[in-house]
């Protein structure tokens, strides 16, 4: 495997799976918080209170990356332990545990890449803004952006705006599976369209007030599994090229081409809002690089009817795009039940590049979840490093067949509070002992530095 010298490489994280202290030093509710409450919602009813304690243990946290050999970190920030109630009023011990890692992370040759926002809304704009529906909470989002990069950007040297904007609009606001559970088959366009602007929005005033003097990076990371056409009928060919497009096209073509795929317009009619010219000019091109999610593949068929157990497959909702989807049997599924398979990523790595005109990616996660066990002390999670393997292996076959990836981050740095799956997905490099939050490296993390100073 052949990378270039300047590759980044990094593991990731984000604050509500990880940080605990949700009530600690004035920090603010999320609607996360208040979905886990909920009962049911949350696999054995567990919580994001504790977690992994990674506010009080950060720098023992840092000096494992460090171990690794990491020479990247994505977090995100907790809105609401910074602006407790979404806005107005700051909270300076929020803003000083940030400015602390940010710190030590540099300190440590670490260079960090920070998230604004990774799903954790402050629940008093849900309760008094009914959250992404409410196309004003843009320009909260960029207030509290402009904090950010006014108290942190003078070391922070990349952001990403939104993480995942499907998961927020499908699973947040279709399904009702995420936080803040809503059920509808209109809201998702809608709290979608108005990230698109909020991300536009912030990128738009990094630009004009901050990037030239602060000399950092600004994107937004989309998640988007590959989608193989299940036979070569035109008509499945048809159905994974749609399934890909209300996808990840639903977010990147706004980006790059100031309008939505046709397929969305043609189906969706007036279920899709519609960006003013204004809108329009301040998306294109609202982006340094194309953030990345990958973690599975799935087969795309026409669907004459819909399958029940569509509704499992990411992609959007599955009666607006007349899409099956299906696994191979052959294929290995890991303890989420998403398949093994590294080729998937070379071929959605080349759509991409197709599609968007060559850009900059950056694969912003990338892992897998296991039931890991420590034994005597160790973890031989043999199975996550023949992932890793497999995975990197794709990635530089794609970076020799002319695709621009420069960096890489696993996703996860340490095992976590995995949303409504609760603690019982491990997806980390490090295995956290959840009543005593030991971490010990797995065989993973041993094999991720080895790999690293190779």
């Amino acid at each position: 495997m052949k990378f270039p010298k300047d590759f980044v490489w990094g593991s990731a994280t984000s604050s509500y799976q990880i940080e605990g202290a949700w009530n600690t030093d004035g920090r603010g509710p999320s609607i996360w918080d208040a979905f886990c409450q909920i009962p049911g919602k949350v696999f054995e009813g567990d919580t994001g209170d504790v977690a992994c304690d990674h506010y009080h243990k950060m720098k023992e946290d840092v000096a494992l990356m460090k171990q690794m050999g990491l020479t990247a970190y994505r977090f995100s920030i907790s809105w609401s332990r910074i602006f407790p109630q979404g806005q107005g009023e700051i909270n300076e011990k929020g803003i000083q545990f940030y400015s602390e890692l940010i710190d030590e992370l540099l300190a440590n040759d670490i260079e960090p890449w920070v998230t604004l926002y990774h799903w954790d809304l402050p629940l008093a704009l849900q309760l008094e803004m009914d959250g992404w529906l409410n196309k004003e909470i843009t320009d909260v989002f960029v207030d509290y952006a402009q904090l950010c990069f006014e108290r942190f950007g003078d070391r922070v040297k990349h952001w990403i705006t939104f993480n995942e904007a499907w998961v927020v609009a499908i699973l947040g606001y279709g399904q009702g599976v995420f936080a803040p559970g809503r059920i509808s088959n209109t809201e998702p366009y809608l709290a979608g369209h108005h990230i698109l602007i909020a991300h536009a929005k912030a990128v738009q005033l990094y630009r004009t007030k901050f990037q030239k003097e602060q000399e950092g990076k600004i994107g937004i990371t989309n998640n988007c599994d590959w989608r193989e056409p299940l036979t070569d009928a035109v008509e499945d060919q048809k159905a994974a090229q749609r399934a890909l497009e209300f996808f990840l096209a639903w977010f990147a073509d706004p980006i790059y081409f100031g309008k939505y795929p046709k397929c969305m317009e043609d189906r969706l009619g007036d279920r899709l809002p519609k960006f003013t010219e204004e809108e329009r000019q301040m998306l294109l091109g609202s982006t340094d690089f194309f953030g990345l999610n990958h973690y599975t593949t799935m087969l795309a068929s026409e669907a004459k009817q819909i399958n029940a157990g569509s509704v499992y497959g990411n992609g959007g909702l599955s009666e607006d795009q007349d899409v099956n989807l299906a696994l191979d049997p052959n294929w290995e599924l890991t303890e989420m039940q998403w398949a093994v398979v590294p080729w998937g990523c070379r071929k959605l790595l080349h759509w991409i590049s197709d599609r968007y005109d060559h850009p900059n990616i950056v694969i912003t996660e990338n892992g897998c979840a296991y039931d890991d066990q420590l034994e005597n002390g160790e973890v031989n999670d043999a199975k996550r490093v023949e992932f890793f393997k497999g995975y990197l292996e794709e990635c530089a076959k794609a970076i020799e067949e002319g695709v621009n990836l420069t960096g890489y981050f696993a996703w996860s740095f340490m095992d976590n509070f995995e949303w409504a799956s609760g603690y019982s997905k491990r997806f980390g490099m490090h295995y956290v002992d959840f009543d005593t939050l030991e971490r010990t490296p797995k065989a993973s993390a041993k094999w991720f530095a080895d790999f690293l100073k190779q």
